[in-house]
């Protein structure tokens, strides 16, 4: 289960660093009620059900994977793994599952997609002020062969963990830069986000996003990738209410990924399982919905 990796990283990673990727923000009471949330839920058991032809494997827009499970976009993995996003596309590659790569990765689109050729690659993309640097991001990532777009909506600011300011965890350590944005025009650069202004990184990493955007953003990007490839799907991620799962369905979104961003943004919510029948209920039948946040063993999997 994911915790045992947890108690291991405890041990193993500097105080800041391991702080920065387990806490939450505010009084972390999200990150609590994400796993609250599946100790509420209950099995239950039938017996003599035939399971010897049972299959794990699940369809998503087309695509086979073998779990109905997938590594959520997550960035900057080479704090902790030299070989950053590339191992984990690999893994993901090798167990038959969707791997979600973050804008705010430590090895850039077309560098994981050569080091994972085979792995089913969606990418993560957030609204930045720049509208056309986020449109080129996303042209990137499909002239790389990934097979879909995660929109992130929750993050027009970044939620505040106070455990990153106590620690002065303000920037990537050198050599260390968000590789994405190497080649981005002037302005949008990795240096733009390594400005050291505030004491939590994410405060930095965050002066680029665009904190006018609304839905009709859903509906720009959608048109956008309607114009690159309109096979390509476009998830939601980020919503936790039933009315913007609708608000989302309406302005072009072809699937919801209900997520709380691990407890890391609003704090004071519910956990992601316990808003997941609200979403379902609000979109039209047979509308994929994934979900993130406080997953820990196959047994949550099953409650999802």
């Amino acid at each position: 289960n994911v915790d045992d990796f947890q108690r291991l990283a405890r041990d193993k990673l500097e105080r800041p660093l391991y702080e920065y990727l387990a806490s939450g923000s505010g009084d972390e009471v999200t990150l609590r009620e994400n796993r609250a949330a599946f100790g509420r839920y209950a099995l239950r058991p039938r017996a003599l059900r035939p399971v010897d032809a049972l299959s794990t494997t699940c369809e998503l827009f087309g695509a086979e994977l073998a779990l109905p499970v997938f590594a959520s976009p997550a960035g900057v993995h080479s704090l902790v793994d030299g070989e950053g996003e590339r191992a984990t596309a690999r893994a993901c590659g090798r167990a038959g599952v969707l791997f979600g790569l973050s804008q705010h990765a430590t090895v850039c689109i077309e560098d994981v997609a050569a080091a994972a050729p085979g792995a089913h690659r969606w990418f993560q993309s957030y609204l930045l002020k720049d509208r056309a640097a986020t449109l080129d991001l996303v042209r990137r990532a499909v002239a790389a062969g990934y097979r879909g777009v995660f929109l992130t909506v929750d993050s027009v600011r970044f939620g505040f963990r106070e455990v990153d300011a106590r620690n002065n965890f303000c920037a990537l350590p050198p050599p260390l830069t968000l590789a994405n944005y190497v080649a981005t025009p002037p302005g949008i650069g990795a240096a733009a986000w390594e400005a050291r202004e505030h004491k939590a990184w994410d405060q930095n990493s965050e002066a680029l996003f665009d904190t006018a955007a609304s839905w009709d953003a859903v509906a720009w990007l959608r048109d956008e990738l309607d114009a690159l490839d309109p096979s390509i799907p476009l998830v939601v991620k980020g919503v936790m209410t039933g009315e913007d799962a609708a608000l989302a369905v309406a302005h072009g979104a072809d699937g919801i990924f209900v997520s709380t961003h691990g407890g890391r943004q609003l704090d004071e919510t519910l956990g992601s399982l316990d808003v997941l029948p609200e979403v379902v209920a609000a979109v039209p039948s047979g509308t994929p919905v994934l979900l993130d946040s406080g997953v820990r063993r196959g047994t949550d999997v099953v409650k999802a």
